[in-house]
């Protein structure tokens, strides 16, 4: 599998998974042929697009124009399969099951999102969130628990790159926490 770098993808205003941290994520999520896969706040899609092309089913949903048109855009150019759904989470997610889920963002409704995947995650699915805030990774991480999620791991990635003339420019700190829903 070929993994896609940052500006390989069509992007504009609207925040992205970076390459380090993407990698990470779709690790953490055993993205595999079969799955079917929810990414909410998909943004610019890079997280979408990278789970279709590993052979997911992949529904996205994004409560920005501009995000939803980016979406389409980068689906065209890499000619993948996405349902991509404009609106906002927990109200327009699709009455569908699945037994992977990304969230990217969430608008502040993270436990109108664990009320749903109560109910659409299949047992032994699992969920993964990058946070920047401390606020909502610690939300993130008491709801995990509330609803009994198993195998909690958590991460927090630092990247930085280096530019032309060698100086070392640092992004965002991320939190990347997993999750796995009990089957019990």
């Amino acid at each position: 599998m070929k993994w896609i770098k940052d500006e390989d993808f069509i992007r504009g205003n609207i925040p992205m998974t970076k390459f380090n941290i993407r990698i990470l994520t779709l690790g953490y999520l055993a993205i595999e042929k079969g799955d079917r896969f929810l990414d909410i706040g998909a943004g610019t899609g890079s997280i979408s697009i990278e789970a279709a092309l590993h052979g997911a089913r992949v529904y996205a949903i994004e409560r920005e124009e501009e995000g939803v048109e980016l979406i389409k855009t980068n689906r065209e150019k890499f000619g993948v399969d996405i349902d991509i759904i404009k609106g906002q989470a927990p109200e327009d997610l699709p009455n569908i099951k699945i037994n992977k889920c990304f969230i990217g963002g969430s608008g502040g409704q993270l436990e109108g999102i664990f009320s749903y995947l109560d109910i659409n995650l299949e047992d032994n699915g699992i969920v993964c969130g990058n946070f920047i805030t401390i606020k909502n990774l610690n939300n993130f991480i008491e709801l995990l628990n509330k609803y009994r999620y198993r195998d909690i791991e958590v991460q927090l990635i630092q990247v930085s790159t280096m530019d032309k003339i060698g100086l070392l420019k640092g992004q965002n700190p991320i939190f990347i926490v997993k999750g796995v829903k009990d089957n019990d």
